[in-house]
């Protein structure tokens, strides 16, 4: 069975306790999730490279950063050097086969994302040559929306295309992941649960990725049954 990854979102961490609030979850998860936001791609500002480098400092779990921004291509080198060791960016930026090359020669695990209404097949092309794909749940921007359950469509076909051709492409789903819905989306075929409010507002975000994993694992497990 594939391995299955919780990655907490640091957008709704306490920016003033980065720290601790991952210290509060390293037990319990395997990625942490960055979403970098500049404020023109989408109308939000968020983390950039200098706190990705404060939090490598204060970690060595995996920094998986995603860049929502409309220039990705500005950033890689400085991602790259602030400690990301994967950076996730948009298909529908464009520049894609360039991107991924670049990601990929900073020694960085490559990821390519699509909005909730792209279409499957704007990613497909690129599964062979990518580490994660990852499908958007909420319409990208701010955190605390609500799941969007068409999107596993996406996932279901992303899944179809990798077991099928023997492919190495992680799937990660991200916006509104809760233990409620966990299992839904590990049946569809996820390898890594992105839960940014789920994790980090409950009064324990360990136990709360707990749960998380709980019925993701229970969910696969009939699955495979």
């Amino acid at each position: 069975m594939r391995p299955l990854k919780i990655a907490p979102s640091m957008l709704a961490a306490d920016f003033a306790h980065l720290a601790d609030d991952v210290a509060r979850v390293a037990g319990e998860v395997e990625w942490l999730h960055v979403d970098a936001m500049d404020g023109h791609y989408v109308p939000n500002l968020s983390i950039g490279p200098p706190v990705v480098a404060s939090l490598r400092k204060a970690t060595d779990l995996y920094l998986d950063c995603h860049l929502m921004v409309a220039r990705p291509g500005d950033l890689l080198e400085m991602f790259a050097e602030a400690g990301a060791d994967g950076i996730t960016v948009h298909v529908e930026v464009g520049e894609t086969d360039a991107l991924i090359e670049r990601i990929r020669a900073l020694g960085c695990r490559v990821g390519l994302t699509l909005e909730p209404a792209t279409p499957f097949s704007s990613v497909e092309p690129y599964l062979d040559r990518i580490d994660t794909c990852l499908v958007m749940s909420v319409k990208t921007g701010f955190g605390g929306q609500a799941f969007i359950p068409e999107v596993l469509d996406k996932v279901r076909a992303a899944r179809r295309v990798i077991d099928d051709h023997g492919l190495a492409c992680e799937i990660e789903i991200d916006g509104g992941v809760k233990a409620g819905n966990a299992g839904e989306c590990a049946r569809a075929g996820v390898d890594i649960l992105v839960a940014g409010t789920a994790v980090f507002g409950a009064a324990d975000p360990a136990a709360a990725a707990r749960e998380i994993r709980a019925n993701a694992l229970a969910a696969r497990a009939g699955r495979a049954g």
